[in-house]
C-alpha cells in the first residue's frame, strides 16, 4: 500500500511518476524499497489517469447520524465546532474511500 501512497503522494505534487521518485519517497519514509513493485506500480499507472481514477470511484461514506433530541442543547452551545468536526471527518472519509478505491485497482 506504501507504493501506491508514494505514487499517489507525488501526483499530489504534481510531480512525475516514476521509478526514481517513488524509490526516493520511499527511501526518505524508511522502506525498503522492492524495485520489481516499483517497476510493476509505475508500468500500472502509465496508462491510469489518476485524477479519473479518485473522481471514479466509489464513495462507500454513509450519512453522518443525526444527533439525539436529548444533545440538542449542548449541540447549540457549540455548533461551529461540530460542524467543523463533522466537515474533517467527512473530508478525512472521502480521501480514504478515493485511496481504497485506487488502491483496489492495484491489488
Amino acid at each position: 500500500m506504501e507504493y501506491i501512497y508514494a505514487a499517489m503522494l507525488l501526483h499530489k505534487a504534481g510531480k512525475e511518476i516514476n521509478e526514481e521518485s517513488i524509490s526516493n519517497v520511499l527511501s526518505a519514509a524508511g522502506i525498503n524499497v522492492d524495485a520489481v513493485r516499483v517497476k510493476a506500480l509505475v508500468a500500472s499507472l502509465s496508462e491510469v489517469n489518476i485524477d479519473e481514477a479518485i473522481k471514479s470511484a466509489p464513495t462507500m461514506m454513509a450519512a453522518a447520524p443525526a444527533a439525539p433530541a436529548a444533545a440538542a442543547p449542548a449541540a447549540e452551545q457549540k455548533p461551529k465546532e461540530d460542524e467543523q468536526k463533522k466537515k474533517a471527518e467527512e473530508e478525512k472519509a472521502k480521501e480514504e474511500a478515493a485511496l481504497e478505491g485506487l488502491g483496489a485497482l492495484f491489488g
